[in-house]
């Protein structure tokens, strides 16, 4: 996968926020990593907030209807990890000035 391919998925996945901080999943530093294989096969890495956040499942469905959008991805699959567990550490300034963490 090219760097421009990576760019466009780490955009779409922009448009996903999280229900409970109303900031995009990139921003918050919940996404580890995309792929896409030759066949459309989109693969994302990503944590969320908490083990326990009740909204996973709908972010999961979020991340999978942004990247639907683009032409190139046929199927997506998100792979949920814990390690590295996320902190505050992780969000960019913009998420930081945003939700007033330093």
């Amino acid at each position: 996968m090219d760097k421009e391919m990576e760019e466009s998925m780490m955009g779409a996945l922009e448009n996903v926020i999280d229900p409970e901080l109303g900031i995009d999943i990139v921003n918050l530093g919940l996404v580890y990593g995309v792929n896409l294989d030759e066949d459309g096969n989109a693969g994302v890495e990503m944590t969320l907030t908490s083990m326990g956040c009740p909204m996973g499942p709908q972010i999961v469905d979020s991340v999978k209807q942004a990247l639907a959008e683009l032409p190139e991805v046929k199927d997506t699959e998100v792979n949920i990890v814990w390690n590295p567990p996320w902190d505050k550490d992780k969000m960019s300034r913009y998420a930081k000035i945003a939700l007033g963490v330093s």
